[in-house]
């Protein structure tokens, strides 16, 4: 690479972690270190009052500053703002995971100089606002995120892990099977793919953007804020650093009971305190409702790709929660396979991301790309429309879940009346049939029909879904020779200016510490 050439990294946005990698001289991934000389930076930010504090340091002042720490900013992307306000200010949730994004830059350009784009992945299960909430966050770091590089993690875990795993265990084989679960801090995917040697396809995907490991740990927080309250009256919780430090406590105890068969956990509040003994069963007990909820999306997920345990050559488990040996065990006695868990839990999706960061680059100067990933829609797409016999609103689908991309599909509607002035394209994601069970994703509008149009003229919906699930929308209603053109924006997303003001903050406080914070 030559020194003008563009500088492109995978990024890990985890809901609790975060991890950027890129390729080598020799074309194979490595993390990059932060500037506290670790692999993994903490997903949390701390608010000073002039100061903005990304990663260990800003974990450690859970226990002592709380109500100005932000943690877990991933779940609630999508959303107009931050669910909590910290350092007296509420942010919108993409402007917290810009900062980490920042940092993440920051960090690699200290080693290997200025970072021009990035790879960010997304859970399987993300739907449109989330991938754009995630992209925007990437603008607002300073980093050009291209949107063909915004990918789906399962399958860049499977880039780190299969390049030569089949070549390996199935050498007389042009492919097989794989089944997938990138299971994080705060979100679980499930992705079922085949490799045919150098081409990844996914061919289902399904998950739960709000299970993950934090959920483990308020099990064993409200465990012991139990004990506590009945061992003193209190309810530690209340109080914002104390449960801070309680969450430390009982993370830390999360992990040793993957290692050990029980351990201790104390709590000390309002000049009490006690040391609650926790075994892994009891832990196994007060989880198995959250292990439970994997099993039935991973079945769902087998599936719907017209599957069958038998068909599947390879289970692969990544991230942090899948070290959980509950999670193992019913994995291995489900699929009635050893689960491969050969890779780094933390670091195969920053891997499998700077791969596909290799393939953004070849594309862009014209070269060869040596595999490729087929991605697939998590959620379908539809319209609103009124059933001519019951007259009620329905979800008309015109994209079904687990639609190879890129696509355009095509669906022909009707006007209601006579003498229409207007169409009104009200978009929905979801798969039930009545659309209030759907999520809303926008709508768009053709106005100024002719007078004379007819009851029951066609109206033409197109919906072309990019591979890095962006939807942009035509509608045409031929015997008027009117066309509407649209791309999907929520209403929850920053505008363009917010997004600029927001990028200059940022970069702001990385050159001379202070800046205006932008209205939102």
């Amino acid at each position: 690479m030559t020194s003008d050439s563009p500088s492109c990294v995978g990024i890990d946005l985890g809901t609790t972690y975060a991890a950027v990698a890129r390729l080598d001289e020799r074309g194979n991934p490595e993390t990059l270190i932060n500037a506290e000389g670790d692999k993994l930076t903490p997903s949390t930010v701390l608010f000073e009052t002039e100061n903005v504090v990304v990663g260990k340091e800003a974990l450690k002042a859970i226990a002592t500053d709380a109500e100005d720490v932000a943690q877990f900013a991933k779940r609630d992307l999508g959303n107009r703002t931050f669910h909590k306000v910290v350092g007296g200010r509420q942010y919108p949730p993409e402007a917290i995971e810009a900062f980490i994004l920042n940092k993440l830059r920051h960090d690699a350009e200290q080693q290997i100089g200025p970072v021009d784009m990035a790879v960010i992945t997304v859970p399987a299960y993300f739907d449109e606002v989330r991938r754009k909430a995630t992209q925007d966050a990437g603008y607002m770091a300073g980093l050009e995120v291209p949107t063909s590089s915004m990918n789906r993690r399962q399958r860049l875990s499977a880039l780190d892990s299969d390049r030569d795993f089949y070549r390996r265990t199935h050498p007389t084989r042009k492919n097989a099977n794989c089944w997938s679960t990138t299971w994080g801090g705060g979100t679980f995917d499930v992705t079922v793919m085949n490799n045919a040697r150098n081409d990844f396809i996914a061919l289902a995907t399904d998950g739960d953007v709000r299970l993950g490991g934090c959920d483990f740990d308020m099990r064993l927080v409200d465990y012991v804020a139990e004990e506590f309250i009945r061992s003193h009256g209190r309810d530690p919780r209340e109080d914002p650093v104390t449960a801070g430090r309680l969450w430390r406590e009982c993370e830390d105890a999360k992990r040793t009971l993957s290692a050990r068969t029980k351990t201790f956990i104390a709590c000390d509040y309002s000049g009490k305190a006690i040391r609650v003994e926790v075994t892994r069963g009891q832990f196994d007990d007060m989880t198995r409702d959250l292990i439970d909820r994997t099993q039935f999306t991973t079945r769902q997920t087998l599936q719907a790709a017209g599957f069958t345990w038998t068909d599947i050559d390879h289970v692969l488990l990544v991230g942090g929660s899948t070290r959980i040996p509950s999670v193992v065990n019913m994995l291995g006695e489900l699929t009635g396979k050893t689960p491969n868990q050969s890779v780094s839990a933390d670091e195969a999706v920053a891997h499998g991301a700077a791969l596909h960061a290799g393939i953004v680059l070849a594309l862009r100067q014209g070269k060869k790309t040596p595999f490729s990933v087929k991605n697939i829609n998590s959620h379908s797409l539809g319209v609103v429309a009124t059933d001519k016999k019951t007259k009620r609103q329905r979800n008309a689908s015109i994209i079904p879940r687990n639609t190879s991309l890129p696509v355009t599909s095509r669906r022909i509607f009707k006007t209601q009346k006579a003498g229409q002035k207007s169409v009104l394209v009200e978009i929905v994601e979801g798969e039930s049939a009545s659309p209030s069970d759907c999520s809303p994703i926008g709508r768009c509008v053709v106005r100024d029909l002719p007078l004379d149009l007819p009851a029951n003229s066609p109206v033409a919906v197109y919906f072309q879904y990019e591979e890095n699930g962006r939807l942009q929308i035509t509608v045409q209603v031929p015997n008027a020779d009117k066309q509407v053109r649209h791309e999907i924006i929520r209403e929850n997303s920053l505008t363009q200016h917010q997004l600029d003001c927001w990028r200059s903050y940022i970069d702001s406080l990385q050159g001379s510490g202070g800046g205006e914070i932008p209205d939102h």
